[in-house]
């Protein structure tokens, strides 16, 4: 907060205003984000809050969610050192929540029982994710010279079924342009369709609404992703270089660094006038509010939560990684796609696995009455492209 008082000195009552975006100084916080680092430490017991919320919203019991926590942490982990030990076989990975376990797609065979001696299991693939990663650029490329019609949704590497999905509107295969689309992506590698009854993904900004995170030129409302030392990070298509950023009292919080949109969805904001930094993201009294820890990336079919301004925490489930998404805008590359929800004035909020930062809102479809799903801008692509440091516990 701007102005700060005896009370703000104490760090309960900082963490949580903390989504606001202010808090600690920079200097209180040290990042820690290797890999070492992140094994070393035990994991904090789960919190009850967010137990509570993937009970509401993945149908678990309490258990099952202390458990599924438990194994997430430990696949994430585990990605790094069996992306290493499976080398040029590697074919994707993902969570599988029945085994409780990280799968490893192996093209080669004899890597199998280097990479199931770190407690992850195999399957075996036909193509290494090295091919998938080209052949999905190729479809990008495609989309850059041909853009695709509004019944393409979006495209994305698959680990599990080993292939590019393309999703579609249902019915629309026979359209003329979409067979188009399709054909020149089947050209570029191998294609899988899937149709869909999906509503057509967009952004989540709004109009001004009183209480909010933060106001940019005074007219939308976004929502705050993760502190970073300076600032914070948020979605692109919120504000432009240059644009002023007022918080939600109505004080001058700084302005937008830079931001991409399309082609990318993120954002850096600098804040000063007082505006402080802590590494937490705000459970809106759905959960504690979650101290950040680092970022590791969650494999696919790992739990994930998001926390914005609108329709404040809501969990799911990690559906795709790598996914370009077609918007009215123009389309985005190298989203992930979430089965949480999310409404206008989310965007730029929160995603976190754990204590672990993911990314932030992008777009979606759907509300959070009657379901759909959301896209968010992975934060260590954000970090890597401003030379960023996130502010950690």
């Amino acid at each position: 907060m701007r102005h700060v008082n005896g009370i703000r000195a104490v760090l309960p009552a900082l963490l949580a205003l903390t989504s606001l975006g202010f808090g600690l100084s920079p200097a209180a916080a040290v990042p820690d984000t290797a890999p070492a680092a992140a094994a070393a430490r035990p994991a904090p017991a789960a919190d009850p809050g967010l137990v509570d919320a993937l009970r509401r919203d993945l149908g678990l019991t309490p258990d099952q969610a202390r458990t599924r926590l438990d194994q997430e942490a430990t696949a994430a982990r585990l990605l790094p050192r069996v992306r290493d030990l499976a080398g040029s076989a590697y074919g994707g990975a993902w969570f599988d929540p029945a085994r409780g376990r990280l799968v490893v797609g192996l093209t080669d065979s004899a890597h199998a029982a280097a990479v199931r001696a770190t407690g992850a299991a195999t399957a075996p693939v036909a193509r290494t994710e090295a091919a998938l990663d080209g052949a999905k650029a190729a479809v990008d490329t495609v989309s850059r010279s041909r853009p695709a019609p509004a019944a393409v949704t979006g495209w994305r590497v698959d680990p599990r079924r080993n292939a590019v999905v393309v999703t579609v509107a249902a019915g629309s295969r026979t359209d003329g342009r979409v067979k188009a689309f399709l054909d020149a992506a089947a050209a570029a590698g191998p294609v899988a369709v899937e149709e869909t009854a999906e509503q057509a993904p967009r952004t989540l900004s709004a109009g001004v609404v009183g209480g909010d995170p933060y106001y940019i030129n005074g007219n939308t409302r976004c929502s705050i992703g993760f502190a970073v030392q300076g600032g914070f990070v948020s979605a692109g298509h919120c504000g432009r270089a240059g644009s002023s950023v007022v918080g939600w009292d109505g004080s001058a919080m700084g302005s937008f660094v830079d931001s991409s949109f399309p082609g990318n969805d993120y954002s850096y904001i600098r804040i000063g006038n007082g505006w402080w930094t802590v590494p937490v993201v705000l459970g809106w009294g759905t959960v504690s509010d979650v101290l950040v820890r680092g970022s590791w990336q969650a494999p696919v079919g790992s739990s994930v939560c998001r926390s914005g301004s609108t329709t404040h925490w809501h969990c799911g489930t990690v559906l795709g990684l790598n996914e370009t998404v077609n918007y009215s805008q123009g389309a985005v590359y190298q989203l992930t796609r979430t089965s949480v929800c999310a409404e206008p004035g989310d965007s730029g909020g929160s995603f976190v696995t754990g204590d672990q930062a993911q990314g932030v809102t992008s777009g979606g479809w759907g509300n959070c009455s009657s379901g759909g799903q959301t896209w968010f801008q992975p934060v260590n692509e954000i970090l890597s492209r401003y030379g960023l440091t996130l502010v950690t516990a």
